[in-house]
């Protein structure tokens, strides 16, 4: 029995070589699956660092040279398919879940990066640093419930200065079939994608850099999915005090208006923080949505049927009526949140307010990704290789979610259990790093 076996116990190896066999029957050639092994095993090792060379160490510190080069090529360049694997992942997560999906979360993700060179890398906001940077960004779609979540699509965003440059993305060896879309349409593709897979159907979930966007919402109204998104608060409604106008009635003079656009300064439409501002105090009410690690998270929110306004809307054909959900903390000035939401009418606050708020499974799952098994740690520069390090970092946290979900949902709050480190080779420093 290795070292690694006798760290996780008997059982909890037999269920990770089973989910590692589910892998290995997508991964098509047969020398894949033991560098597949290792490269999963070796995310899963405790330790700072999870690029290739260091993960070589820990799994055959007498042969690093020899295993840095299967897990590389296993990793930045055999042809295998990424979505195969995420499906198999997210099968066994479904099994533990029971098959019970609570939301459908969309979100990016920024990894900071030096240079020019790595695939997509470029100056563009950065949630992780909170400012424009140097950095990848993906998009990723998580299904999620109550006690865990996990990442069902991942794909990273090109901006139109790669599109553009033939040279770059020959370089980056990018697909050709690869051609520029903004994350609206990632994301959506990625819905999309999920839905035809059968997965659990729910509500989806995304941040204003996503609700901003009317064809998002539209577009998620059309395949059927029920949402709850964040807007800005420059975002426009007609509410029960200032309805749209009413189309030109027949009879009158001159060419009937037909469209919004055609406002007057009397029809012009509110902003929702003006919505906010207009309403009476008694409409905030205290809502608690869960239990945090400091005691229970709770706000003031206030919620108010609306129908948001388009410039391009047909009068005759007006959108839907959905809520506003604002949140205003009590010691805030104003309000600081804003989200729409197709739930039903007969929706409470507190339902509208939980469901939102299970926006924070995918900010841990990104945090989980990152800090324990080293999604932003590869090193190479392919489209390839970075789809596939992501990828096997995804199933690494399947395993760890299906591990958390055989005890009670508590054992959630816990720290991940990662299996225990490997010895290094005595003197051992990975390529690059600063001389002793």
């Amino acid at each position: 029995m290795s070292k690694i076996q006798r760290a996780v116990g008997a059982d909890q190896q037999k269920r990770l070589d089973y989910l590692l066999s589910r892998i290995e029957e997508v991964l098509g050639h047969r020398d894949r699956r033991e560098p597949m092994r290792g490269y999963c095993t070796g995310l899963l090792l405790a330790g700072e660092r999870k690029s290739v060379e260091p993960m070589a160490a820990k799994l055959e510190p007498g042969n690093v040279r020899q295993k840095h080069q299967s897990l590389h090529h296993f990793v930045a360049d055999a042809p295998w398919k990424d979505q195969a694997v995420l499906d198999v992942c997210v099968d066994e997560v479904m099994i533990a879940m029971k098959h019970q999906v609570a939301a459908w979360i969309v979100d990016d993700t920024g990894n900071p990066k030096k240079g020019s060179h790595s695939v997509g890398v470029a100056r563009q906001y950065c949630g992780v640093l909170g400012k424009e940077e140097n950095c990848q960004v993906a998009v990723s779609l998580s299904l999620a419930n109550e006690h865990a979540s996990i990442p069902v699509a991942y794909r990273l965003y090109l901006p139109e200065s790669w599109t553009k440059d033939r040279k770059r993305l020959k370089q980056a060896k990018v697909p050709k079939d690869i051609v520029f879309e903004n994350k609206n349409q990632i994301a959506l593709a990625q819905i999309e994608s999920a839905k035809e897979r059968g997965l659990p159907l729910a509500p989806v979930l995304a941040d204003a850099g996503y609700g901003k966007s009317t064809e998002f919402r539209r577009r998620l109204t059309s395949l059927g999915f029920q949402y709850a998104v964040g807007v800005q608060t420059t975002a426009c409604v007609w509410t029960k005090d200032i309805p749209p106008p009413a189309p030109t009635p027949k009879g009158h003079v001159g060419r009937p208006r037909k469209r919004v656009s055609s406002w007057d300064r009397g029809d012009s439409p509110p902003n929702v923080r003006q919505v906010a501002l207009a309403l009476p105090a008694k409409s905030y009410k205290n809502v608690t949505w869960r239990e945090g690690t400091r005691g229970k998270m709770r706000s003031r929110f206030a919620a108010v049927r609306v129908r948001a306004a388009h410039h391009d809307d047909v009068l005759s054909d007006l959108p839907y009526e959905e809520w506003l959900v604002i949140e205003w903390p009590r010691d805030e000035k104003e309000p600081t949140k804003y989200w729409l939401s197709t739930l039903p009418a007969n929706a409470t606050l507190s339902e509208l307010v939980s469901l939102y708020r299970m926006r924070w499974r995918i900010e841990r799952d990104y945090q989980e990704l990152k800090d324990e098994l080293g999604l932003d740690h590869f090193e190479g520069r392919s489209w390839r290789g970075f789809h596939h390090h992501a990828t096997m970092c995804i199933a690494a946290y399947a395993f760890l979610v299906t591990e958390r979900l055989r005890f009670s949902p508590l054992s959630t709050s816990r720290r991940t259990q990662l299996l225990a480190p490997a010895e290094l080779p005595e003197g051992f420093r990975p390529r690059g790093s600063a001389a002793a």
